[in-house]
């Protein structure tokens, strides 16, 4: 009689292509881990893994047997989670990590509507992504993904990337992108840091080109970016949902044709998937971004 721990196993060893890594999701030792594998293959008859010296890696009957276990796994998962939360009424405390920004204009005017009390992390996709393998946070939004093991990710939001110039600003009705980056070049800019992150987004997708420009201002802050160029000190690239809260009459989107999309991600640990808390903040969140 096959064990459902087995299958449980089975599912965490495909997702993490390793048995100790999967052992360690499942807080269980390797030979225990491998053991539930062995077992369960015998019951099937076949091998599901070939293993090679680095990874796992799943046989065609492993790869058929996931497509129908995986799913039951996940919604037994799921109902034992909410019936133990059920059982726990009293609010949890949940920390989330997000840049700093995305975090004022989308995330802080949701916290009274997650149930649930929670603890903040600011920091770059680099920053999050070690708070969340620490477990310093239970759950990120975070604008890369990093191939880490026991680390999922789901795509959350496309932001829109734009050129913002002071209101004021004549800007050239440029018709040609070669004629769009000369008068860009030629301008003062604003950057989020020495490497002109989110800046270097921008002209590599429409100039297939690294940025040569004149930045005497480093400030990693995209408020203060805004309020910057709202004074006149020159132009920057940031996301439009800045826009929203700006005072009419002091910026201006800078050829909007030229504006480029960026993928936001929910990144969570694997074994922390089905934590209620994590599925209601991702609920709202998705309801009202």
């Amino acid at each position: 009689m096959i064990d459902f721990e087995w299958y449980r196993s089975f599912v965490l060893i495909y997702r993490h292509n390793s048995v100790s890594e999967a052992a360690k999701s499942r807080f269980m030792t390797q030979p225990a881990m491998s053991q539930h594998l062995a077992s369960l293959e015998a019951e099937v008859g076949e091998p599901l893994f070939v293993r090679t010296a680095r990874k796992m890696i799943p046989t065609e009957r492993g790869k058929l047997l996931y497509t129908e276990v995986a799913p039951l796994v996940e919604a037994l998962e799921q109902l034992s989670a909410d019936l133990k939360t059920s059982s726990q009424p009293s609010l949890k405390w949940i920390k989330i990590g997000s840049a700093p920004e995305f975090y004022q204009e989308k995330i802080l005017p949701l916290l009274p509507k997650f149930g649930t009390c929670s603890i903040s992390y600011f920091g770059t996709a680099e920053e999050l992504l070690d708070i969340l393998e620490e477990e310093k946070a239970d759950i990120i939004i975070t604008s890369k993904k990093f191939l880490k093991p026991g680390v999922e990710y789901e795509k959350l939001w496309e932001e829109e990337l734009a050129i913002i110039a002071p209101a004021h600003w004549e800007v050239p009705d440029a018709k040609s992108l070669k004629a769009k980056e000369r008068w860009l070049t030629e301008q003062t800019w604003i950057a989020y840091g020495p490497e002109l992150p989110i800046i270097r987004r921008l002209w590599r997708e429409r100039f297939k080109k690294r940025p040569v420009l004149s930045t005497p201002y480093i400030i990693p802050n995209l408020h203060m970016i805004l309020r910057l160029v709202t004074l006149g000190a020159g132009l920057s690239v940031v996301p439009t949902y800045l826009l929203d809260t700006a005072k009419e009459g002091e910026v201006q989107v800078v050829y909007a044709d030229l504006s480029v999309r960026n993928e936001l991600f929910f990144a969570y640990k694997s074994k922390h998937k089905y934590i209620h808390e994590i599925q209601q903040i991702k609920k709202v969140i998705r309801e009202h971004i």
